[in-house]
């Protein structure tokens, strides 16, 4: 079994069945992800996946971090939406 450890320090294990239902979700984000305009994208991924601030990723992607913040709400946004779809709520 695994172990997962969360973001507040408390253990979750993890069986087979967790493993491959989280192994799915992720895949359907991912596939999601791709149906998002590219600067959406980018700052999603920017900001979710790779952790980086809003000023970090305003940075990186040569924009203002209200720009940022906005592509940032309208991917969650359309992600939401999409998942829903899916039968998929977070």
């Amino acid at each position: 079994m695994e172990v997962l450890e969360t973001d507040n320090g408390s253990i979750v294990k993890s069986g087979p069945v967790e493993a491959l239902e989280q192994t799915q979700l992720i895949g359907l984000i991912e596939h999601a992800l791709q149906n998002l305009p590219p600067r959406q994208r980018e700052a999603f991924v920017l900001r979710y996946w790779e952790e980086m601030d809003v000023a970090e990723t305003a940075k990186t992607m040569g924009c203002s971090e209200g720009s940022v913040k906005t592509h940032c709400s309208r991917a969650t946004h359309a992600l939401a939406v999409l998942l829903k779809e899916k039968g998929i709520s977070l």
